[in-house]
């Protein structure tokens, strides 16, 4: 069954990316710590290979990455990351892109980018028909925010660096008091990093 998922690095004070990101420094300043646990082991991810994990970071890793069937990204992400050079977060898995206006220049890709300009209702919609039973990810701040609080977010997985970077790009920023309510259903300790997931309680 298809549900809406992210899962995301973050310090300690919540950010998945420093300040000042860019184009020419997407993770922020200091974000690129978030991402040590990538590079801190020696055993390579099956769907990116460059990234030598523990094995524990690996297997936790994979199993996430293998259930995503579509990506939902917001324009600020897609810009900061130079639109992934058309091969989108996931190569292979189709990319919905949230946005008010489409771009001009779209880098070629397969399968190509779609552009959703009527909410993040409809981009759930269109992205649950291409998953074919996996799951939706959501990817960016303002776009989990979104996904919050139009009630669309199933699964929440927070990557916990021991780290505090002091500002920049927070996904719950901004929410209600008592707006969201979250179950964790599940902790694995790996070195360098946590992962948790919590289930969003309806």
């Amino acid at each position: 069954m298809t549900i809406v998922v992210t899962a995301h690095s973050t310090s300690l004070d919540g950010f998945i990316a420093g300040g000042d990101d860019g184009p020419g420094q997407p993770l922020g300043v200091g974000g690129d710590r978030l991402f040590e646990w990538f590079s801190d082991g020696d055993t390579p991810s099956r769907y990116y290979p460059g990234f030598k994990m523990s094995a524990v970071s690996a297997a936790f890793f994979d199993e996430g990455v293998g259930r995503v069937g579509a990506v939902i990204s917001g324009r600020r992400t897609y810009d900061i990351s130079d639109a992934w050079g058309g091969s989108g977060p996931l190569p292979g898995v189709p990319l919905f892109v949230l946005t008010h206006r489409v771009p001009e220049a779209v880098p070629a890709g397969d399968p190509p980018y779609t552009f959703v300009t009527d909410g993040i209702e409809r981009a759930v919609e269109q992205a649950r028909t291409v998953a074919a039973g996996k799951d939706v990810a959501l990817m960016g701040a303002t776009i989990v925010q979104q996904g919050l609080r139009a009630g669309l977010l199933d699964e929440l997985v927070l990557s916990l660096v021991p780290v505090v970077l002091g500002r920049g790009a927070r996904p719950l920023d901004g929410l209600e008091a008592g707006s969201v309510q979250l179950d964790l259903v599940r902790v694995v300790d790996a070195p360098g990093v946590t992962h948790l997931t919590y289930r969003v309680m309806r």
